[in-house]
């Protein structure tokens, strides 16, 4: 399949960490407003209309409290496709490179999101994750770190193994599958895209965990969420809510939206 052609990615930011430092100290201190809440009512019907978006089982998300929602990543839209059947406003980090004008900092930061530093080691992002979970907040981490540019699920990087040895928050798996074709969506020809939520994990806590020991705990995570994105590639969403349906019985069946 014919993919189409990306721009290079800058991966080093090279202004100073404190240009960033109110980004990070107004996520830290309030949660995602009323921007966050009108990009999702702009969104959602055109996810669930031309993209005929559908959730299976969204009720493995907690309701309420810290989590993780650890996803693959294949396009700009990822984001607003795995909130829009969550009640819970999602937290998102997001590259340095998307902030630096005056109005698009005040969207990104009313909506949510917070700044990686690209090309270096940001604890203060980390800092901020730290304080959301305090918060109670929801935080979605790309496993993969980044989008796919070949439009195939990539491979692990240690990011989400970092938060949930660091923090002991639970870990959903989430398998967004069909979104790869936004991006090369031609005319009328629209994907149909699903987002399969896992049920939560818990890990351990580690002090100082190691590289090792992140990466192993993200490749855990990712593991499932190739499974799920294996199975909808192969039954498709019709069959994986029947599978589920069977293996549940009729009086538990799983909910999809």
């Amino acid at each position: 399949m014919q993919t189409t052609e990306l721009r290079p990615q800058n991966y080093k930011d090279d202004r100073p960490a404190e240009y960033f430092q109110d980004f990070h100290e107004r996520a830290r201190t309030h949660d995602a407003g009323w921007i966050y809440s009108l990009v999702r009512v702009i969104v959602t019907p055109i996810a669930t209309l031309p993209y005929r978006t559908r959730a299976i089982e969204p009720e493995n998300v907690p309701a309420s409290g810290p989590v993780i929602l650890a996803s693959n990543h294949f396009s700009n839209m990822d984001h607003f496709l795995a909130g829009i059947y969550l009640r819970r406003k999602i937290r998102f980090m997001a590259k340095s490179q998307l902030f630096g004008n005056r109005i698009g900092n005040y969207i990104f930061s009313v909506g949510g999101v917070f700044p990686v530093r690209r090309g270096h080691a940001d604890e203060e992002a980390f800092k901020t994750v730290e304080a959301i979970f305090e918060r109670g907040g929801c935080m979605m981490i790309y496993v993969e770190g980044g989008r796919s540019r070949d439009g195939k699920l990539g491979t692990a990087r240690p990011g989400v193994g970092r938060a949930a040895l660091t923090y002991g928050v639970p870990v959903v798996p989430v398998a967004i599958h069909g979104s790869q074709g936004i991006r090369r969506r031609k005319g009328l020809n629209f994907p149909k895209v699903t987002v399969q939520y896992g049920k939560p994990r818990s890990f351990d806590v580690v002090e100082s965990p190691t590289r090792e020991q992140q990466l192993e705990c993200a490749e855990e995570v990712f593991a499932e969420i190739r499974q799920m994105y294996s199975e909808l590639e192969s039954e498709g969403r019709a069959g994986v809510i029947r599978r589920l349906r069977e293996r549940k019985g009729a009086s538990s069946s799983p909910s999809y939206s």
